[in-house]
């Protein structure tokens, strides 16, 4: 069995001393590994068992992901450290770690930076001088985790006899192999030929490339994936403005038949209509006017592979009919060529609109619809993933703090509160961007290598709107403090921050919505919904003056 050979091999040294860890700990590890227990369970099992033999006030179990260490499972770390990736050349401890054969000892007086600084349960804010310890877990010599041990009493690792670690890492290791094999057992069977590792670090090399969240919402929505993904079906992604719909395109991708082929973005809204079926389906030159050169369309580029057509709802009716012919034939004809061309696309579309009532108002074919919709995949909105926040705080923490070159970045504990009872009605893209506009400030306000956001960080200056009247906009803008507030409503004030920053380039646009949407990085139609929900609008007078 392999956690028998594992162990093993680490073991057979011809060690002497007798093992720091009882045999009835390694009988029930033993035991668990075998049984049909969740990788969440096993993991935590051997964390306890570790902490049973080793006393310290935090252990981690992370998993090499190509150039990034991703913690599985912890204790006596905060939870938001669950999302984190760290990036282990940018991280010195780990990368010492890693690119040893043995156990690292870090002396309690190392400079070297700790990546868990202020990230403990028992101690808040820079670590003082503390016990620190790193153990490689490899299988058949190659690096496939690490095991960190951290204590608040320095020096406490050093006596630990090298065969007590040795076992330990061979646990660990075992542990770790046991639940990548049943894994890739499970990707085998439904036909995902990928390595588990390699479609993972994919994912991570683009950012937000990868399906953050282990609520029930989201564990539904990556099964859902999993299972359509191999199929060729049309899929239909919806679900409100910012929840990743992209992105889950992108790993329906990744995880198809189709994934050495392109993968094709078409922004639907950003279409100019005269010009839809060029972009789609390519042109001769002299087609029309202006058509100086033949172009290639959206569909030929993504032959072998697939198309994403996001914001399908913004197509007019006439583009919505040549389409169709593309579903139902996979057939498309080139502006200015009589004969048709059959293209091999598989057609992953995306809208935020509710579909089936644009459907009965006459704004969007039923037969389309229908052939769009063969599997359609809702995405939850961020209200409804319960727990999934603070996982998505760390990963947007981890990544900005690369981003901003900061030794460490975290997250107050009152802050976290703050952000789960909000709502979050732009969903994990304004999450996203409100921990990095507070890591922004949070840093400005730091003399500390460790930088902590807190609620003054989260939200500076909150907007009082008035009225809107033509090309004369008057605003105020009122500055507050939260720490200062007994009563936080973090929805209202970031309803009240879009509401300013909508009037302001309403203001300086002289009340044209196209111009404000272009300078906002929205579609119109988008605009034109939230102002209505935030109760902006335009309005124009006749005024005549006296001769």
């Amino acid at each position: 069995m392999v956690w028998l050979r594992l162990i093993n091999n680490r073991l057979n040294r011809g060690y002497d001393s007798v093992s720091e860890i009882s045999s009835t700990a390694l009988i029930e590890l033993a035991l668990n590994l075998t049984n049909s227990l969740t990788d969440t369970d096993r993991f935590e099992r051997l964390l306890s068992t570790v902490r049973q033999a080793v006393a310290c006030d935090a252990v981690v179990l992370l998993h090499v992901q190509g150039d990034y260490l991703r913690p599985l499972a912890l204790q006596g770390l905060t939870k938001e450290t669950l999302g984190r990736r760290f990036e282990i050349a940018a991280h010195e401890r780990f990368a010492e770690i890693c690119n040893s054969s043995m156990p690292v000892r870090f002396a309690a007086d190392c400079t070297l930076a700790d990546p868990y600084d202020g990230l403990l349960l028992a101690h808040e804010g820079d670590l003082p001088v503390h016990a620190c310890m790193g153990l490689p877990l490899l299988s058949d010599n190659k690096l496939i985790g690490v095991l960190t041990l951290d204590s608040m009493v320095p020096n406490v690792f050093d006596d630990i006899p090298n065969r007590t670690l040795d076992m330990i890492a061979a646990m660990s290791a075992a542990t770790l192999k046991t639940a990548m094999m049943l894994q890739q057992l499970e990707q085998h069977s439904k036909h995902n030929q990928q390595v588990v590792a390699e479609l993972t670090h994919e994912a991570l090399i683009k950012d937000g490339g990868e399906l953050i969240g282990d609520s029930a919402s989201m564990r539904k929505l990556k099964q859902e994936i999993e299972m359509v993904a191999a199929s060729n079906f049309s899929i239909l992604i919806e679900g409100e403005t910012g929840v990743g719909k992209e992105l889950v395109a992108r790993t329906l991708h990744r995880q198809s038949s189709r994934r050495d082929g392109p993968l094709v973005y078409v922004n639907c809204a950003a279409l100019p209509e005269n010009l839809i079926e060029s972009e789609l389906f390519g042109h001769v030159k002299g087609a029309f006017t202006g058509a100086e050169r033949t172009r290639t369309g959206k569909f030929n580029l993504a032959s072998g592979g697939t198309i994403f057509l996001d914001e399908i709802g913004e197509l007019p009716l006439a583009a919505q009919s040549k389409l169709l012919r593309v579903l139902q034939n996979q057939e498309i004809q080139v502006v200015g060529k009589d004969e048709v061309e059959y293209v091999d696309v598989r057609i992953v579309a995306a809208t935020n609109r509710q579909l089936r009532d644009e459907v009965e108002q006459g704004r969007f074919r039923a037969d389309l619809y229908h052939r769009l919709s063969v599997y359609p995949i809702v995405v939850p909105p961020l209200r409804e993933r319960e727990g999934d926040i603070s996982l998505l705080c760390g990963y947007f923490i981890e990544s900005t703090r690369r981003k901003l070159g900061m030794t460490q970045l975290t997250l107050a504990k009152n802050a976290i509160k703050v952000l789960n009872d909000y709502d979050w009605p732009g969903n994990v893209r304004e999450l996203e961007h409100v921990i990095s506009r507070a890591a922004l400030r949070a840093r400005s306000d730091s003399h500390s290598p460790i930088v902590r956001i807190g609620l003054t960080h989260l939200v500076l200056m909150l907007p009082k709107d008035k009225a809107l009247t033509g090309g004369d906009v008057s605003q105020a803008i009122n500055v507050h403090s939260l720490a200062a507030q007994a009563d936080i409503n973090l929805k209202q004030q970031t309803e009240d921050f879009q509401r300013q920053l909508i009037l302001q380039h309403l203001s300086e646009q002289n009340g044209n919505w196209s111009a404000t949407a272009t300078r906002l990085q929205m579609d119109r139609a988008n605009l034109n919904r939230l102002a209505k929900r935030l109760g902006i609008r335009v309005s124009k007078s006749i005024v005549v003056k006296p001769l």
